[in-house]
């Protein structure tokens, strides 16, 4: 504090690894994403920002330059939801002018003060909760891809996901399965995260080609990602539309529990008023 008792709070870059992470560890299941941005595959495209009071860590916000749209992760729990909304108010005007959001509830309205929001829905978290559910999960006929296989699956997708978010590299993982059926991918599974160092995967990319939905083919593929993950990360997670009641029932059956909610939007910076 300051001689007048204020309490000093400092919007920062973070830079150091370990304090990211012991930081994050503090909710593990909430911030399966974060951790595993902090390997060195993803690293370069990351800008950290956080909230120090009195030289402490309070908050803390990623900014995501990886993919074709910046993305801003920025989540919180409920003892920690002023500090998260001030480092959000206070961080506005180091923001790119326009960017997709993560933002746990209430956030946005932080965000708001600065960027017009467009909503793309309310999302669940989900963490795996126990591994018998998918050690004992049906995976015969599920085989893993490569870079050999990204024009199909790049058709694939455009065809049975158009819109997802897939970065080619990310199959140099290792950790994307599918099921051929008729020549053809039947369905896919993979991770849009993914590190050994830090023990953390999240899954993403998982659909099953329109035609085929209802025989529990995404679920086979689903598990056969999560038993390779479990080889090597002690948390797997996942992000879910809150209103995609057939996906949260396959990941549900597979052991996934809900660990928390957060929407998504798109954000442009409001012009400034004269």
């Amino acid at each position: 504090m300051t001689a007048h008792g204020t309490i000093m709070k400092k919007t920062v870059f973070l830079h150091d690894k370990a304090g990211i992470e012991a930081f994050l560890r503090k909710d593990p299941k909430r911030n399966i994403y974060l951790l595993g941005d902090l390997d060195d595959f993803f690293w370069e495209h990351t800008a950290w920002l956080g909230l120090k009071s009195s030289g402490r860590l309070k908050a803390l916000a990623l900014l995501f330059t990886g993919s074709a749209e910046p993305t801003l992760l920025a989540f919180c729990g409920p003892g920690t939801r002023p500090w998260a909304l001030e480092l959000i108010r206070s961080s506005a005007r180091l923001l790119p002018k326009s960017f997709y959001a993560h933002l746990s509830p209430g956030l946005d309205a932080a965000l708001a003060k600065t960027h017009a929001l467009t909503s793309h829905g309310a999302h669940y978290k989900m963490a795996l909760a126990g591994k018998k559910r998918v050690l004992d999960a049906d995976t015969s006929g599920t085989m893993p891809l490569s870079r050999r296989d990204l024009p199909a699956l790049l058709e694939f997708y455009g065809r049975s996901y158009p819109g997802n978010w897939f970065e080619p590299r990310m199959l140099e993982t290792g950790m994307y399965y599918g099921l051929k059926e008729g020549g053809g991918l039947a369905a896919v599974a993979g991770v849009h995260v993914y590190s050994e160092k830090y023990k953390a995967a999240a899954l993403g990319n998982i659909t099953t080609r329109p035609g085929l939905r209802g025989r529990g083919l995404g679920k086979k593929v689903t598990a056969r990602v999560c038993k390779e993950l479990l080889k090597r990360a002690r948390l797997v997670g996942l992000n879910v539309k809150a209103d995609n009641s057939a996906a949260i029932a396959c990941y549900r059956g597979l052991g996934f529990e809900i660990t928390g909610a957060y929407g998504e939007y798109s954000a442009e910076v409001r012009p400034c008023r004269k």
